[in-house]
């Protein structure tokens, strides 16, 4: 039986308190908020659920909580209304550098990616050249 909720297919091996944090939008709080409020044990198996215990979650997580393509959207366009209207954050999402106050010299390679280029590291040596 496959478990599906908004959207997703969650793993039936692992622990639904585990299981439920591969939703976007529901993390480790949010998914033991979700399982008291259904009085779902948290160390039960996704397998092992009856299904009225699945509609439930689903029911729960769909009216109360904003989740995959909603939640997504949202996010980008907080991010588009912040470069819109020129803001600090908003630049450094543009220049695609740390947004929360980082510095910058070094250790950013998180958003600006693993370059580390040294001096003459595209350079190839003058005698190893093949003919």
């Amino acid at each position: 039986m496959v478990v599906r909720i908004a959207g997703i297919n969650i793993p039936n091996d692992k622990r639904v308190e585990v299981a439920l944090t591969y939703i976007y939008g529901v993390g480790p709080k949010f998914a033991k908020d979700i399982l008291k409020e259904a009085n779902i044990d948290p160390a039960v198996r996704v397998k092992d659920l009856k299904e009225s215990e699945v509609n439930n979650l689903r029911d729960i997580i769909e009216k109360k909580y904003i989740t995959e393509g909603d939640l997504r959207r949202e996010v980008a366009s907080n991010i588009k209304r912040l470069k819109e209207i020129g803001s600090r954050k908003g630049i450094c999402h543009t220049k695609h550098l740390p947004v929360r106050g980082q510095r910058t010299k070094t250790n950013s390679r998180a958003v600006r990616g693993n370059k580390r280029t040294t001096m003459g590291s595209g350079k190839s040596k003058a005698g190893s050249q093949k003919t």
